[in-house]
């Protein structure tokens, strides 16, 4: 039935040890996998929640609003901060450009 396994004890109980020694990596490497996952899972459920409206700040200082973007727009840059509907508003009628590719002044029904 297993012809192909070695002749010998000496090479049976090294291929045992071998074997051995694979499972536990491998038991080993499931359970990191399977820690690294549920964390993930932890971190996504734990993950605040994305807020409705963004305007993205310029530098210098008082660091003054450059453009206001929907809150999932890929093309907001990383100085930004989350505000309420009504400062995108106000900030949209005051002057500050909307993003061209969420158009927030359209969702926010602003005309120009």
């Amino acid at each position: 039935m297993f012809d192909d396994l070695p002749p010998d004890l000496a090479r049976l109980l090294t291929l045992r040890v071998w074997h051995a020694m694979w499972l536990q990596r491998i038991d080993t490497k499931i359970a990191a996998l399977q820690e690294r996952n549920a964390e993930q899972e932890q971190g996504q459920k734990n993950r605040p929640q994305e807020p409705d409206w963004i305007v993205e700040l310029g530098i210098g200082n008082g660091r003054p609003p450059i453009e206001v973007h929907v809150g999932g727009c890929y093309a907001a840059g990383k100085r930004r901060r989350p505000v309420p509907r009504d400062e995108a508003r106000r900030l949209l009628t005051s002057g500050v450009r909307a993003c061209t590719h969420c158009t927030p002044d359209a969702q926010l029904r602003i005309l120009d």
